[in-house]
């Protein structure tokens, strides 16, 4: 990888059960022996492309030294772990599918004919659903039946639509037509009648559906994996770099699913490791509230990641947007699916991301403005909800020299 803006630079990379190669830990302590006081670990969201992760790196790391001050002297690192793009491409880019599912070739491949294909055939959307199972690894026996999706065992047909339907949802709020969107995510479950299927226009529309769905699924391994990652890979090379480098303080950042993977490394940090100093979320794809110790529609359970802000020696600050189409659309609507089918219909809030409206249902936690951070900093711990609307347009759009300022705010180096 080439990282230019920043020195000194280290990749650390992961495969899709967060093994990685020998020497890493050791790789990151080297900063320390070079007089460096703190590491900015940043890692991507859905990017399966080097090439790709490497430019955002660059871009995002190139602000840093321009926000350092005092006697802070920064390292640089960019986590690269096997993930997909969440994007609407017309023309899903199935060579990278492929590479992040290994073994299942020949599924891929059916599914792309299907797709170019288009057939007004009942039996290829149940064929083409059947292929979702496989690819996500839920076609076997044994699974629990609330680990798998509710859109990959549903009526493809009621699925296709309902996919379509967020589909144009997402590309109307986009526009900038918000009521719009609202209006159609509102109605997403629609009865598809067996007469109407075999009309051209209703035919794109369910295939345009199952594409959709085709992202979902993916989304879907992502999402788990971004989680394994997190736990089993970061966490444990945190606490080898803690034991080598007990002074060299860290400060995790994640784009999106990256966001959920530095999370879960808290979950994985052997007990008494203290080295995190801040964790920036960047649009994060996971549930705003998964830091609570109750959800407000549960009482009796717990978000995934309850009480582990605790596990940072500073704050845990939560960048989200309002302008983030794809966690305002998709991102609820994969979560409800996943989740609970009663919850389809309406505007339900249990199923947001942080990424859109920050923090919730932790006690205590601040809600800032950027314009507020910039001007006066940041707490010194707990949960910090930043609404950075005024920069971010969208959800890849983290590249701003503010949001590199809120990273030193947090860590304290500025």
């Amino acid at each position: 990888m080439t990282v230019t803006s920043v020195e000194p630079y280290r990749e650390v990379d992961f495969d899709k059960d967060g093994d990685g190669p020998a020497g890493q830990a050791d790789a990151l302590a080297s900063l320390a022996r070079r007089g460096c006081t703190d590491l900015v670990l940043f890692t991507h969201g859905w990017n399966n492309s080097r090439a790709v992760a490497s430019g955002l790196f660059d871009r995002f790391f190139a602000p840093f030294p321009g926000v350092t001050g005092g006697a802070t002297r920064l390292g640089y690192a960019g986590l690269v772990w096997p993930s997909m793009m969440f994007s609407d491409e017309r023309v899903p880019d199935y060579p990278a599918l492929v590479a992040v599912v290994p073994g299942r070739a020949a599924t891929v491949a059916r599914i792309a004919e299907l797709l170019a294909e288009e057939p007004a055939d009942e039996a290829a959307f149940a064929e083409f659903a059947g292929l979702l199972r496989e690819l996500t690894g839920t076609a076997g026996e044994g699974l629990v039946a609330t680990e798998v999706p509710a859109f990959l065992v549903a009526d493809p047909l009621t699925v296709y639509t309902m996919f379509a339907d967020a589909h144009e949802a997402g590309t109307a709020a986009e526009a900038g037509v918000h009521d719009a969107a609202a209006s159609a995510a509102a109605g997403l479950v629609a009865a598809v009648g067996a007469e109407s299927l075999f009309g051209g226009d209703r035919v794109k529309r369910l295939w345009r559906g199952a594409k959709e769905a085709l992202r979902q699924a993916t989304y879907f391994t992502m999402k788990r994996r971004a989680g394994v990652v997190g736990e089993r890979g970061l966490g444990p090379l945190l606490g080898d770099l803690a034991r080598r480098a007990p002074e060299l303080r860290v400060h995790l950042v994640g784009h999106s699913f990256g966001a959920r993977l530095v999370s879960h490394g808290l979950r994985g940090l052997p007990p008494g490791v203290r080295n995190v100093k801040s964790v920036t979320l960047l649009q994060g794809a996971f549930s705003h509230y998964a830091f609570a110790d109750r959800l407000p529609h549960d009482q009796g359970r717990r978000g995934s990641l309850g009480g582990l802000q605790g596990r940072v020696d500073g704050p845990l600050v939560a960048c989200h947007s309002h302008h983030d189409t794809a966690l305002r659309v998709f991102y609820p609507l994969a979560s409800r699916l996943a989740r609970d089918d009663e919850s389809l219909l309406g505007d339900d809030r249990r199923w947001w991301a942080v990424g859109y409206d920050g923090v919730q249902a932790v006690p205590g936690t601040a809600a800032r403005t950027l314009g507020a951070v910039l001007r006066d900093g940041l707490p010194g711990s707990g949960c910090v909800s930043v609404d950075a609307s005024q920069v971010v347009a969208e959800h890849s759009d983290i590249c701003h020299e503010e949001l590199a300022r809120v990273v030193a705010r947090a860590g304290r180096f500025n």
